[in-house]
Parts: structure tokens; C-alpha cells; sequence
């Protein structure tokens, strides 16, 4: 064995350890509750594994299964569910993900729930809450820095480094609200592909189809919340990575305006990233199984004024919308590149979601193709602000002391498609200079569209496809444009891959993206991606509430 992997394997012991031997299963119970021999094999939600493992009591059942982050919060503060109570449920439901999908890093539940009794002595002997997400837990993508605990990114080389003695500004701001942190979630080598594995901590899994992807850089958050094991998530994003992995777990997500959450103090690899004029700027962001969460988490922190922690926070506090029952709203449709083509299911997603819409009376705008304003486009554009930014990726197992895996090795086809090319003899400042006035242009395009049309939001796709087979997730052209133009963006999962709807087997359009397969995706979540212009991530929150709500009327 060599060093690297002495070193993994240690960890992994001790991560195994974190959680209590009574909430461990053996082996055969596993493979029960996950189906192995069976037509359900894999698929943890349908079969519903959690139950079957008979871990959590009936109480912890309702507590993880049947209340909204938002309701938890008002039930711990009218004193119906203790934080204790709460928390012991999420940290035994996230210990059973972890068993079955690999969806955690650092594992401390011990101290999230020393944590939720001192808040119940609190609540109980001053009379009040701590803040406004008192007793709520709340995971964190790894790149988070908790106190005493590693943020090792994946990257096995890391565990040399002494244990973290400062915490993100972001997790301090949660502390400070009342919340509790008791995990953190697994991201790929790089944190700049959609398949959530690495040397240190394996490959997370699917709960709703363990041979599919989780996503990625966030995909270990998007995991433990389709499972149910924690209420509510942080994630991050620069090409996609809180947008990935919900619309491939079946989760909702949201990538705010860069800088409206802080980032400051998180992890960012072993390579530090250049900020460079004109770049694709990283966005803080949450993941859960609401709209109404996802709007709680982005009130809750921008109302704490989040530039008293960090100065290059944006001063904004949170703009309340009008109610979301009464207003039209006109809604653009994003046209289907011609390079990346939409797989049969999410084409029928998305044509449904719009047909539901428009009976609901909003106005719908099928908006023309335009190479000015394509997400190909889009997309190259982001591409070459990554090569500005980013270190080179040769020689990285050198880097690392430690092979790369698969999709890291797959490496990212360069939007070729797109009509945008720069010489390969220009400087630094003149490329820069291309670069950026290319991207002004392409903002200029969009803007036109939006006044044009007078739209309030765009709907579409999150993605040419849904989840699929590990190592094969395409291009991530659709989420990607909305980072370079940094525009607030959300998913909402709706529908799903129906063999029988979809019966026939497509090939893909573009290189590196994955082929249409009815009985290998069967199962797999849709999901649809509301957008707004920048800042308008109150306004992008509320149509997606309204959207949700026109889409999951029950019938």
C-alpha cells in the first residue's frame, strides 16, 4: 500500500468511527435495505431503505420525512420538537446515507448534539431563541472550514496539514443564527467536475439510483438531502455545482447573485484561483427540499447584514415580494441549443412545465435562437475566463502525490462548437481584453432579450440531460452561462425519466456528452432552472414559489 493510500485508509477508519457504533449496520443488513438482488436494487428513495433499516424511531421518522427546514424552526420554537430531538434525527438519518452513499467528509455529530442541548437550555431558561435558525442542523459542502475539523477537498494529501483553527465566514454567520453544524459533504478531486469522487473518501452515490451520478463539485450535499438526511444545505457554484447535483438528486437548489452570501475563508484546493477582471465569480448558495427553505436561508443571511463579516459582501439586505399566489408572471423560455440537445424526458419536462403555466394564465415567450446570446457561446466564454483563473492541470498527479480519478482524467471538452475563438499568439492583457470585452458583449445581448420581451424570468433546462452513469455527465453548458453572466438561478425537480414515455434510445449530439438509455435512467429526476437578471434573486425566489406551487398542485 502505497503512502497516499495508508494515509486515506486512516482517515476513513477514524470518519467510520465518528459515527456511533449503534447507528452502524453490518454489511448484510445493507445490502438488504438497499435492494441487492433485487428490481430495486439501488434506488434508496423508492425502496424506501430508511425505513427498512429500522434505525430511526417512528418520531424521527416524521421529524426527517414529513416538515420543511421552515417548519422544524417553528415547531422548535413554539416547543413542540426539541433542538435535541431534531438533531439526533438528521445526524442518525445522515449516518445511514453515509453507509449506503458515501455522502460524507468530516463527521461530527457528537458535537452537533452537545450543541442542540445547550440551545434547549437556552430556549427554556431566557425564553427565546438564539437566532432566527435556532436548533435548525444545517450540512455544509467540504470546502466550508469548521473549527477543529479538516477541509481536505478530496485531496489526500491534505490530512498533512494541522486541523483547522478558524471557521468560513459563512459558518460563523450560521453559528451566530442559532444553527447547528454537525457534517460535512463530499466533492470530486478538483471540485470542477459533476462526479463527487476522490482518493480519500470514494464516490457518493445516487440515492435515487446508486448506478447514476450524484453530481458535482456538491454532489455529497445533494446526496444526504434527496435522503433526507439533513434539512437544509450549503453548497457553492461556478459552473454549476449547487445546480448539478439538485437536478440530478431531485432536490431544489440556488445560485444567488456572486456575493450576496459570503465566501470568504473556504477551502479552495491546493491551488489558489486568480480573481481576475471580467472572471467567473464563485457563489455561496443553499440546497433543500423546498423553495420556501431555499428563501429562508437567503433572508436569514443577508438580513444579518452579512458585510459586517466580510467586506466584499454585497450591503443588500432582502427585498419581501409580493405574495406568491396573485402575481402573472411573464416567463421566457430558453430556446434549445443546437449543439446541446435535450434528452427526450427533459424535452418533455420542460414543454409540459410550460403548457402547465400558461393554463395557469402566464404568459409565455418562446424565445428565438440567437448565436449572440447561445449557452454554447455562453459557455466558451466561461471556458476561457476558467483558463485565466484557474492553474494549469498538467502534471497534477505530481501535484497531488496521488492519481487523478476517472472524470478528472476525462478532462472538459473546450465548447468547440461555439462561433468564439481567441489567436493563440495574443498576450496576457490583450487576451484578457478579448475576453472581457467578448463577455460585455454577450451581457449586452442578453440584456437586449430581457427588455425586449419584458420578461421577468427564464425557464429551462438545468442540463441537456438528467442524472447519468458515473464519469459520463456531458458539457454544463446550461448551468454554466448563468455563472458568467452571474445571474441568480434555482432548480426545481419535476418529473422524471419514464421508460415508457421515452422508449427509444437517443445518441448524443455533442462530443463528451452522454447518450439517451430509456431503461438505464428510468427513475431519474427531471428538473427545470429558473433565472433572473443579476440581483434579482428575490424576484428569481418568488417566481420560482409561484412556478412550483402552478407544477405540484396536486390534481
Amino acid at each position: 500500500m502505497g503512502d497516499w493510500q495508508a494515509l486515506a485508509a486512516a482517515h476513513r477508519a477514524k470518519q467510520n468511527e465518528s459515527i456511533p457504533a449503534e447507528w452502524r449496520l453490518d454489511k448484510n443488513l445493507l445490502a438488504e435495505i438497499s435492494g441487492e438482488g433485487t428490481d430495486d436494487a439501488g434506488r434508496l428513495v423508492r425502496s424506501q431503505a430508511v425505513k427498512k433499516s429500522r434505525l430511526l424511531t417512528e418520531k424521527e421518522l416524521e421529524i426527517t420525512d414529513n416538515f420543511t427546514a421552515t417548519q422544524l424552526l417553528d415547531k422548535i420554537a413554539r416547543r413542540e420538537l426539541t433542538s435535541l430531538e431534531v438533531a439526533t434525527a438528521f445526524c442518525k438519518r445522515a449516518a445511514l446515507a453515509q453507509q449506503l452513499t458515501s455522502c460524507l467528509t468530516e463527521i461530527f455529530f457528537d458535537e452537533g448534539i452537545e450543541h442542540a442541548k445547550w440551545l434547549d437550555k437556552y430556549l427554556q431558561e431566557e425564553g427565546h431563541v438564539v437566532g432566527r435558525l435556532h436548533g435548525l442542523p444545517i450540512s455544509l459542502k467540504d470546502s466550508f472550514i469548521v473549527k477543529g475539523q479538516h477541509a481536505t477537498v478530496g485531496y489526500v494529501e491534505a490530512l498533512r496539514r494541522p486541523l483547522l483553527d478558524d471557521t468560513s465566514t459563512l459558518v460563523d454567520m450560521l453559528l451566530d443564527a442559532g444553527a447547528i453544524i454537525y457534517c460535512k459533504t463530499n466533492v470530486p478531486q478538483t471540485m470542477m467536475t459533476a462526479d463527487s469522487e476522490n482518493n480519500l473518501f470514494g464516490r457518493t452515490l445516487n440515492p435515487h439510483n446508486t448506478k447514476l451520478t450524484a453530481g458535482g463539485s456538491t454532489g455529497g450535499e445533494g446526496a444526504l438531502l434527496a435522503f433526507k438526511g439533513s434539512p437544509l444545505g450549503v453548497g457553492t457554484d461556478i459552473a454549476g455545482s449547487i445546480r448539478i447535483p439538485s437536478l440530478c438528486c431531485g432536490i431544489y437548489g440556488f445560485k444567488p447573485t456572486a456575493e450576496r452570501v459570503p465566501f470568504s475563508g473556504n477551502t479552495r484546493g491546493p491551488f489558489p484561483r486568480l480573481r481576475i477582471p471580467g472572471g467567473v465569480i464563485p457563489a455561496a448558495g443553499p440546497m433543500g427540499n423546498s423553495v420556501e427553505d431555499l428563501e429562508l436561508f437567503m433572508r436569514v443571511i443577508t438580513d444579518m447584514r452579512p458585510w459586517k463579516y466580510d467586506a466584499t459582501v454585497h450591503d443588500v439586505p432582502w427585498r419581501r415580494q409580493e405574495t406568491a399566489g396573485g402575481k402573472v408572471l411573464t416567463i421566457g423560455v430558453l430556446p434549445e441549443d443546437e449543439t446541446y440537445r435535450l434528452q427526450p424526458p427533459v424535452r418533455r419536462a420542460l414543454d409540459s412545465a410550460v403548457e402547465a403555466l400558461a393554463r395557469a394564465g402566464h404568459k409565455i415567450v418562446h424565445l428565438p435562437r440567437d448565436d449572440s446570446r447561445s449557452v454554447a457561446l455562453g459557455a466558451v466564454l466561461g471556458f476561457y475566463c476558467f483558463g485565466l483563473g484557474g492553474p494549469p492541470l498538467d502534471n497534477l498527479e505530481e501535484e497531488f502525490k496521488e492519481p487523478l480519478i476517472p472524470s478528472v482524467k476525462r478532462g472538459v471538452h473546450p465548447f468547440g462548437s461555439a462561433s468564439f475563438s481567441i489567436p493563440q499568439d495574443l498576450d496576457f492583457p490583450q487576451l484578457l481584453d478579448r475576453i472581457t470585452g467578448a463577455r460585455s458583449e454577450y451581457s449586452d445581448s442578453w440584456k437586449r432579450t430581457w427588455i425586449t420581451h419584458d420578461l421577468d424570468v427564464i425557464i429551462g433546462p438545468g442540463a441537456q440531460h438528467t442524472a447519468v452513469p458515473h464519469d459520463t455527465y456531458g458539457n454544463p453548458v446550461y448551468t454554466l452561462v448563468w455563472n458568467v453572466l452571474d445571474y441568480p438561478a434555482g432548480i426545481i425537480p419535476y418529473e422524471e425519466v419514464r421508460k415508457e414515455h421515452d422508449p427509444h434510445h437517443v445518441k448524443a449530439t455533442a462530443p463528451f456528452d452522454p447518450h439517451y438509455d430509456p431503461e438505464e435512467l428510468h427513475g431519474a429526476p427531471c428538473a427545470l432552472q429558473i433565472v433572473t437578471p443579476r440581483f434579482r434573486d428575490e424576484e428569481c425566489l418568488s417566481a420560482m414559489r409561484i412556478i412550483d406551487e402552478v407544477l405540484h398542485r396536486k390534481q
